[in-house]
């Protein structure tokens, strides 16, 4: 279901604090959800109460108020910030009378608009369909049973394990799908783990500037919006170190609060290429307010697929956003940059550098005539800057392998 038009929607926003997360924080960001998606946001409310409601979430009463401000207004779409049940999404919109979605569905249309490549739109799909299959039960009267009695089975029911059977399905054609993607990715990933190519993950809450700070370093083209999920579909490109190392950098799908389980399942293949990294670059919002609360996301998440061990930069973006007084002193694992402006590039790639596990050696060698044939090892397995001849040998400034480097180190200059 999309709920972008050429008309914005007019929405009213709807959460419940029971004190399991910052209620207004959160709601803040489903605003910007919802305007991605296309919505007008033409108001907002919340009840703080001990427990979700099991029938409408939020309190009748509340929900009532609610409905003449929906009615006053001519709002035409309920977005509540929560995941609801079929039953809840039902009797809620039995009182408003208007279109009810939770959190859940609004990311899952973004995810729509937004995927671009073919496992991009497998995954969304596939997401979908989990979240379809889960939320069949209790759909009313379009899947009402009408029959009655021992030993009978309506058309309703029919019609509802029908539409089970044909979800299992296409779950399971979309997974298969999907397996023989990742299949090629990881050959992939092997290949340049054979060729010696470093890998960097650039992960990161969404709408932090990870495409634009992709673009800047390598012209990837890919679309940079100031927009939440402006991109949701894997992009990978080379980038040459000042150490003469080749690395390759990815972008990765951007991260936001309680985004779904289902969707972090959906979306694992794509994040996994941080999982399977050399590097990971963190970049967060060092402008935003909730900057440090987003990189803790991130963290979680990288923490959940076992990325504790790969070495970490923290790269603080949008720093010409904030004053020289909330400058935040960098390190050997923390930069500040502005994608943007591209600043702070010449730092941040010596950082990677110096942070990337050790894989070659750079020098100057001196190669004796009857051992050129070395030079073509050094070709094979690392790079070769340079070459002079000289009355003594060839003079090679080189990136050798670690693998080889005891075969020329006694040459070095």
């Amino acid at each position: 279901m999309n709920i972008n038009s050429d008309n914005p929607t007019k929405a009213i926003l709807i959460g419940v604090d029971t004190g399991e997360y910052d209620c207004t924080q959160s709601l803040k960001e489903l605003e910007e959800l919802a305007v991605t998606a296309g919505a007008e946001v033409i108001a907002a409310a919340e009840q703080k109460r001990p427990s979700y409601d099991s029938s409408t979430c939020i309190g009748k009463g509340r929900l009532e108020e609610i409905a003449e401000t929906v009615k006053n207004m001519d709002i035409e779409l309920a977005v509540f910030d929560l995941e609801l049940t079929a039953n809840q999404t039902k009797n809620i919109e039995n009182i408003l009378d208007i279109r009810v979605i939770d959190r859940t569905t609004l990311i899952l249309d973004i995810f729509a608009q937004r995927a671009l490549t073919k496992e991009g739109r497998i995954q969304v799909e596939l997401a979908q369909n989990k979240y379809r299959l889960a939320h069949l039960a209790g759909r009313g009267i379009e899947l009402s049973r009408l029959g009655g009695g021992i030993g009978t089975r309506g058309p309703g029911e029919s019609k509802l394990e029908t539409d089970k059977r044909h979800i299992h399905r296409r779950i399971h054609t979309l997974e298969e799908e999907l397996s023989k993607l990742e299949k090629r990715r990881e050959l992939r990933r092997h290949r340049r783990k054979k060729d010696n190519i470093l890998s960097c993950a650039i992960v990161g809450y969404t709408n932090v500037g990870k495409s634009t700070l992709l673009n800047a370093l390598t012209d990837a083209g890919v679309l940079a919006e100031n927009k939440l999920f402006a991109t949701l579909d894997i992009t990978s490109r080379m980038i040459i170190l000042p150490d003469g190392r080749n690395v390759m950098l990815t972008d990765t799908v951007g991260l936001i609060r309680r985004l779904p389980h289902n969707l972090v399942e959906a979306f694992k293949s794509t994040l996994e290429e941080a999982a399977q990294a050399d590097i990971i670059l963190n970049l967060i919002d060092i402008s935003s307010d909730d900057g440090m609360n987003q990189a803790e996301v991130t963290e979680k998440l990288l923490h959940e697929l076992g990325c504790d061990g790969i070495p970490r930069i923290n790269v603080l973006n949008k720093a010409d956003l904030i004053s020289p007084e909330e400058v935040i002193a960098e390190d050997k694992h923390t930069v500040l940059i502005s994608a943007k402006n591209h600043t702070g590039f010449e730092r941040l790639l010596q950082c990677i550098s110096e942070n990337l596990p050790e894989t070659a050696k750079r020098g100057k060698f001196l190669v004796p005539y009857d051992k050129a044939a070395l030079l073509n090892k050094i070709r094979d397995e690392g790079k070769v800057f340079s070459e002079e001849y000289t009355p003594d040998g060839i003079l090679t400034d080189a990136l050798v392998d670690l693998k080889i480097y005891h075969m020329v180190s006694d040459y070095k200059q």
